[in-house]
């Protein structure tokens, strides 16, 4: 189940972009709620963080996964994300307590159709690797 889009500041744009793909599948059935609500405080900000374009989140309850789609101006721009302090915080908490995967690819132009349907192929198919610690 894919929740309602999220635009970033840069939702406009008309170059290149990013596109990370994410999956966390946890271990255990009980830390999904807060994974969940931790996902939508992460999402909170989106608005006005420098190089995204937007977000989507989704879950699929029966594996025991959520996990995101976000979309970037650049590499440079996904990078500092994920080194931001709250994000490295989330993923040091939940890590232990399931296993991330991921995949990036780049789009010649934003067409948010386009990669949701990328997404749902590659998340069917698997293709998706282990992320670093």
């Amino acid at each position: 189940m894919w929740l309602p889009w999220t635009a970033g500041p840069h939702e406009e744009t008309s170059e290149s972009v990013l596109v990370s793909l994410t999956e966390f599948r946890a271990h255990a059935w009980r830390d999904l709620p807060r994974m969940g609500w931790v996902a939508l405080g992460l999402r909170a900000g989106w608005y006005g963080l420098p190089g995204a374009v937007g977000l989507y989140l989704w879950t699929d309850l029966p594996r025991r996964c959520v996990g995101s789609l976000s979309v970037w101006t650049d590499a440079a721009e996904l990078r500092r994300w994920i080194g931001l302090p709250r994000h490295v915080q989330v993923m040091r908490r939940y890590k232990p307590r399931g296993t991330a995967r991921s995949t990036q690819w780049t789009c010649e132009t934003f067409n948010r159709a386009a990669i949701l349907a990328e997404a749902n192929q590659r998340l069917a198919k698997g293709e998706l690797s282990p992320t670093a610690a």
